[in-house]
């Protein structure tokens, strides 16, 4: 679970140029990472993830709803998965399968990979943005200590920090603090 959190961060990463100072290396990494998470298609995550960076905790903002953990879960997932994701994901399952278990591709693959949604939803978007904030930024900064902070989302739970400073890699996001 944790190394598929960390497939999307490193696309996060990218959509924020820190991987390197290569435009065109940041957009492989991006591309490739996301497709590796789920199928993503990056150029679309790039552009909403920047909406939600430009329009943070408004109607605008792809990451947002004020709602519960669940309404805001199903929606925030709803606005990102695609049925070319799905398809995507069926066929790279069944394709895996003339080599893997199938038990061993659902408890090695497709439940880590879910299980990581949760992670980041949780971690990344739904504790550091729910409620009101006192900043522009509508976000706020997890209260754990440093090696909490790398395990729940490589941390992201410093929320705060990356909005003040997107350009900054996950990996240094601690030292703003």
């Amino acid at each position: 679970m944790h190394l598929y959190t960390g497939l999307f961060i490193t696309a996060h990463d990218a959509m924020h140029g820190t991987i390197s100072a290569n435009k065109n290396i940041n957009n492989f990494f991006g591309y490739l990472s996301v497709f590796l998470y789920a199928g993503f298609f990056y150029n679309k995550l790039y552009s909403k993830h920047h909406n939600h960076h430009n329009h943070v905790h408004t109607v605008n903002d792809p990451d947002f709803a004020p709602h519960g953990f669940w309404k805001w879960y199903f929606s925030f997932m709803m606005n990102y998965v695609t049925i070319i994701q799905l398809v995507i994901m069926a066929v790279a399952f069944n394709v895996l399968q003339i080599w893997v278990k199938q038990e061993n591709l659902l408890l090695f693959w497709v439940l880590p990979s879910l299980l990581s949604t949760f992670q980041l939803f949780y971690f990344g978007t739904y504790v550091p943005h729910k409620g009101e904030h006192d900043n522009e930024h509508h976000a706020s900064t997890l209260q754990k200590n440093h090696s909490i902070a790398f395990i729940t989302c490589y941390f992201f739970g410093y929320h705060l920090e990356h909005h003040q400073k997107p350009h900054m890699p996950w990996w240094q996001l601690y030292k703003t603090k």
